[in-house]
């Protein structure tokens, strides 16, 4: 059969446990209830517990302060289930506990769930990795080659290739005058001024 127990969570003793055992047994200020606490918030015969299958159920005796389970008055019996709260009046709380008995100890303690120890965490060991390059980042890679700017001519030559030209032109057009005039008439009718120059003479 399981066992129980009231723990006081606030009252006169906090802390103390009340073992909750027997068929049934009330709950007061007077030395003859089962569970005696000592206060003005109880009434002499306050509640009463009693054993219902496998749990204990519990009820109010029209106690001036009233009992309460998890912050409500009670107007009927309720069966408990452990963690609830059950209140005596407004300053006194007990907790309904189930408990196990340690055949090494000679205390019984309120059940408590085993929470396994984490296990430590492996220690991983730093992988060096290249470093990956940023989005939209562009490998590095030989410069472009600028094209080489065209090499500026000075003025100088500039003033000699004027001239050669003009010089060019001309001559072309002395040597088509010539021919003009040495195909269409004679120099006396065109330059008569200019055939003594040349050792000629005009009629």
């Amino acid at each position: 059969m399981p066992e129980f127990q009231l723990v006081m969570r606030a009252g006169p003793t906090p802390g103390k446990a009340f073992p909750v055992s027997g068929e049934s047994f009330t709950i007061g200020r007077e030395p003859g209830n089962g569970i005696v606490i000592n206060d003005p918030e109880i009434s002499r015969k306050h509640s009463r517990m009693w054993l219902q299958g496998t749990t204990y159920s519990i009820e109010d005796l029209g106690s001036t302060n009233g009992t309460f389970v998890n912050g409500v008055r009670l107007t009927a019996p309720h069966a408990l289930r452990p963690g609830e709260v059950v209140a005596l009046g407004e300053q006194i709380s007990l907790v309904f506990e189930a408990v196990v008995s340690d055949p090494n100890a000679t205390v019984m303690h309120a059940a408590k769930p085993v929470v396994p120890e984490p296990a430590p965490a492996p220690v991983s060991q730093p992988i060096s990795q290249p470093i990956p390059a940023y989005a939209g980042q562009v490998p590095a890679g030989p410069e472009p080659v600028s094209p080489s700017a065209p090499k500026k001519r000075s003025p100088a030559m500039i003033a000699v290739i004027v001239l050669l030209i003009v010089i060019l032109c001309t001559f072309c057009l002395c040597l088509g005058f010539f021919w003009w005039v040495d195909s269409s008439s004679s120099w006396c009718q065109v330059l008569p001024f200019l055939v003594p120059l040349f050792g000629g003479a005009c009629p």
